[in-house]
């Protein structure tokens, strides 16, 4: 047997709720009780016109008018009760007094059938019965909002009239009774269904509302919980960095040392992974930079061609594990851009990230395109596209499409927010062109920037530093409390021929600088685990040995002391290191000398 959905009755909604049901109705009687007069008129000035003696209509009319004004100043009294008293003071009060107000009117309209019963022509008292009908009627619906108070007024006018049948109706009234009281029965199944609407609609209204402080508090909950993550990679960062900075060092150690052609594409396999890596390290860390707000922009011009070919690198192999074609149009080394490098690669992340999740089968373009004096990035997929309802709100933080929870429930709503928010930092544009199931077009659009008079040549390849020719002398420090960092150190800058020495304190270094080492390059990290200062420390050095150059080695950005040795001339570098950046750096401070490997 098939179930019956429940009804909601006028109970199942607040006092709120019932209350402005109560408005509805109230507001309703008001207004017909003010205009019912104007068919008196019309209807006592028919009467004299027969020759018929009107003062009973005309008496009527008078009533109705006074009632008017009197509903019209109780109306008054109600919105201020309205105002100043509680939904369900409110209620308690008014509800019996409108009820009261409806049954008067009911029996007011029905007081005209009385008045002329019998005394007017046929005509006369059927044009009165359809005027009476139509006004029931048209309560059916603009009463119902409290069914109780339109039962009331449909009865009070309704069955007083059908009493009268046979006076008003002496030639008809066996046809008119039945027909009388279907059409009673009618108007109140008419009323029931739009008392459900009402009571549907304010019920809606209250769930939404209840649906809409639900997600207020998800929301604060999940915004809370997304400041703790970020504030732990900040406060953790050091912590974090510190085994990636190390492996950088150790690999381009083994490449330096290890000249075997056999193992060079694993070496460079080894390589590349670790950039990947250090990239996608690199880009979490900032990220929670940006969601914080600590992210200062930097503009400059980038070229897009290599920082969309690194970003096709990094999903490339997803693409191709879920048979995803993966396509990247490039501009020929044309495209040049004003952008913040690291907002402009994390939004490109997030696009791709977002196209290969939401495609199951198909492809995803990533391309670039002059736009007047713009260019415009693109990714293009064939995925399950975003509803016209939905595209105005993608962009919110937390907002994800239902068909995108059916999905993969993974995501938080969260990556074409950080679009949005890194569109806008740089000044940028950003939008979408979506059809629902047919796929999604994302793009931003950045000013061109004009060529670069010099061009530092793109140094990346691992294998360049041994290209060079030439190794490195001297003499260098390093302080830094992990064993594993001292060792990478140790390793690299001895592949490159520095002569190294490593502290893990103030006492270990100044007790190397006592027993005769002489450095000519001092790095000191920020965070010791004695609880030392590492800028106190390097300024300590730096006043032993004058002639030697020195710098800050952090995986903190917000730190103070880094903020004052900035502040203060000293070069601070942040972890993981580049290898190549370290090699070009102490290239000036430290001597070359020829190098022994061929």
């Amino acid at each position: 047997m098939k179930a019956t959905k429940p009804k909601i009755a006028f109970a199942d909604v607040g006092a709120d709720g019932q209350t402005r049901l109560l408005d509805m109705s109230y507001g309703r009687l008001v207004t017909g009780i003010s205009t019912v007069p104007i068919s008196g008129m019309a209807f006592g000035y028919w009467q004299y016109s027969l020759g018929l003696n009107p003062h009973g209509m005309w008496l009527w009319t008078l009533s109705y008018l006074l009632a008017g004004v009197a509903v019209r100043l109780q109306h008054v009294q109600y919105r201020q009760d309205r105002e100043q008293c509680s939904s369900e003071q409110a209620l308690g009060k008014w509800l019996p007094l409108v009820s009261r107000v409806a049954v008067l009117h009911g029996l007011g309209l029905a007081a005209t059938g009385v008045i002329t019963a019998g005394r007017v022509p046929f005509e006369f008292t059927l044009l009165q019965a359809v005027i009476i009908t139509a006004i029931v009627a048209a309560n059916a619906s603009q009463l119902s909002p409290v069914l109780g108070i339109y039962r009331r007024f449909a009865n009070a006018a309704w069955l007083p009239c059908m009493a009268i049948a046979p006076w008003a109706f002496p030639d008809h009234w066996l046809l008119v009774l039945p027909l009388s009281g279907v059409m009673l029965f009618t108007l109140d199944r008419q009323a029931l269904v739009s008392h459900g609407f009402f009571l549907q609609q304010i019920k809606l209204e209250e769930d939404s509302a209840k649906l809409a402080e639900n997600y207020r508090l998800a929301k604060d909950e999940a915004e809370a919980a997304l400041r703790a993550k970020n504030q732990f990679l900040t406060t953790a960062s050091h912590d974090l960095r510190q085994p990636v900075h190390a492996m950088g060092f150790l690999i381009e150690s083994i490449s330096r040392r290890n000249q075997e052609p056999a193992l060079q594409p694993a070496l460079q396999d080894l390589q590349q992974s670790v950039q990947s890596i250090t990239q996608m390290f690199n880009s979490l860390l900032d990220l929670s930079r940006i969601e914080l707000g600590a992210q200062p922009v930097n503009l400059q011009t980038v070229a897009l061609d290599p920082l969309m070919s690194g970003v096709a690198t990094l999903f490339r192999e997803e693409a191709r594990s879920r048979q995803i074609d993966l396509r990247v149009r490039l501009s020929g080394g044309r495209a040049l851009v004003t952008a913040d490098a690291m907002l402009l690669r994390q939004s490109m992340i997030n696009l791709m990230q977002n196209a290969l999740r939401y495609t199951q089968s198909g492809g995803v373009l990533m391309a670039v395109r002059r736009r007047g004096t713009d260019w415009q990035f693109e990714v293009w997929d064939t995925g399950v596209g975003i509803a016209e309802d939905d595209q105005q709100r993608i962009y919110s933080p937390f907002f994800r499409p239902e068909h995108a929870w059916r999905i993969d429930n993974a995501g938080h709503g969260l990556g074409l927010a950080v679009v949005a928010r890194c569109a806008d930092l740089m000044a940028a544009s950003q939008g979408l062109s979506s059809r629902e199931g047919r796929g999604s077009r994302f793009w931003l659009r950045l000013p061109a920037a004009a060529p670069l008079t010099e061009q530092r040549p793109a140094v990346r390849e691992q294998t360049l530093l041994a290209e060079h020719g030439e190794t490195l002398g001297g003499r260098c420090l390093v302080i830094d409390d992990e064993p594993q960092v001292r060792n990478a150190w140790q390793a690299l800058l001895s592949a490159w021929g520095v002569e190294t020495a490593c502290a893990a304190s103030a006492n270990e270094a100044l007790g190397l600088l006592d027993g005769g080492f002489e450095p000519q390059a001092i790095f000191c990290d920020q965070r010791l685990r004695s609880g030392e200062s590492g800028f106190e420390l390097l300024q300590a050095l730096l006043e032993r040995c004058p002639e030697a150059a020195g710098a800050m080695i952090s995986g903190e950005f917000d730190s103070p002391a880094l903020a004052q040795a900035e502040q203060e001339g000293y070069l601070v570098l942040h972890k993981p290191l580049d290898p190549v950046a370290l090699y070009a750096l102490l290239s000036r401070l430290l001597p070359a000398v020829a190098s022994d490997y061929s």
